[in-house]
């Protein structure tokens, strides 16, 4: 099979592997329709976390070709997707739907190391009955593979920052996650998202999504929108130390930051006595992917979040190293990429 490795920061190739078994008795092999480039595929290939060579992905839609005698809920020839993090599936972590809490060593994330990358041909999936969910025939690639992380984020990222009705929201990173915590804030009842991003076009995706785009230093505009208060919550998409700053700086006190950036691998200088004097909360999630199934899946078949409009490009697998150029590129107009093998 085919498999993208990343093998030095902005070094991309098509590798040729074997083909992946079963990976226990409770296991399954997907043949991969669709997969896509997340923003946290990025780190590897800007050289923020240097773990090389690695086969990377892990988001993917595809079909069942394989399934051990243990699994119950699937069968050959299914449309499933798979949750970006996996556990073990029988634990009191895993029994809460959130693999990041499985006591089995933690979640473990797909196109990291350990497990396979799910931008491959072929994709050996751990306990399937807890990693897969069934994909309705009315639901499209892209709504499916924003289940399998970017949207599921997203939503946490909202719920994780006590978004209430009426609240006033800000979004920092207006990539796919920040594009879908914008969604999910409105879905969670806020009355007004501020979002900021450096990128003019992606600013303006989010206001065509409803969101109101802050011009100028981010603190100043949050304070300036918010009569001098600051917002309910800020969610921050990004990580970087500087966005970090802009969130405690623009949250209100007694607020909540959410954040779901992934961050560098050096110290972040938390402002604890500010925060402190402020009541602020702060959280930091990895979403519990297969948790937020049950809530999400009818919200996006009945229209309530909208799925369109973050994916901007397709590749085929064989293109992957101009795939993962564009999204590099951080413009307006490439802003998450699907791959078909």
């Amino acid at each position: 099979m085919r498999t993208v490795v990343i093998e030095s920061p902005g070094t991309v190739r098509v590798e040729e592997r074997p083909d992946p078994g079963l990976p226990g008795p409770d296991g399954a092999v997907i043949a991969v329709e669709a997969t896509a480039i997340c923003g946290s595929d990025l780190h590897f290939y800007d050289g923020d976390l240097p773990l090389f060579p690695v086969a990377v992905g892990h988001e993917a839609v595809g079909r069942i070709v394989e399934v051990g005698p243990d699994v119950r809920r699937f069968a050959v020839g299914d449309r499933v997707l798979v949750s970006s993090v996996a556990g073990c599936g029988a634990c009191a972590g895993c029994a809460t739907g959130d693999p990041v809490t499985c006591v089995q060593g933690g979640g473990k994330v797909f196109g990291a190391g350990e497990l396979g990358g799910a931008q491959s041909d072929l994709l050996a999936v751990p306990v399937a009955d807890f990693q897969l969910l069934g994909v309705p025939d009315d639901l499209d690639d892209e709504a499916a593979l924003l289940l399998t992380d970017n949207l599921a984020t997203g939503w946490t990222a909202a719920q994780r920052a006590d978004v209430r009705p009426g609240a006033t929201v800000v979004v920092l990173g207006l990539g796919a996650v920040g594009l879908c915590s914008v969604r999910a804030a409105y879905a969670a009842g806020a009355a007004r998202v501020l979002v900021a991003d450096p990128v003019a076009g992606r600013r303006d995706r989010a206001v065509a999504s409803g969101a109101v785009a802050l011009e100028g230093p981010t603190v100043e505009a949050v304070l300036a929108a918010t009569d001098g208060r600051g917002a309910d919550a800020v969610i921050d998409a990004v990580a970087l130390d500087a966005t970090l700053d802009d969130a405690f700086g623009a949250v209100r006190a007694g607020g909540t930051v959410s954040v779901v950036g992934v961050h560098g691998l050096a110290p972040y200088p938390l402002p604890i006595l500010g925060a402190l004097f402020r009541n602020v909360t702060l959280r930091m999630t990895t979403a519990p992917i297969q948790s937020t199934w049950s809530t999400l899946l009818p919200l996006v078949q009945h229209g309530r979040i909208d799925t369109t409009g973050i994916f901007t490009h397709e590749f085929a697998l064989a293109d992957a190293a101009d795939a993962y150029a564009a999204v590099a590129a951080r413009t307006a107009d490439c802003l998450k990429v699907l791959m078909k093998p």
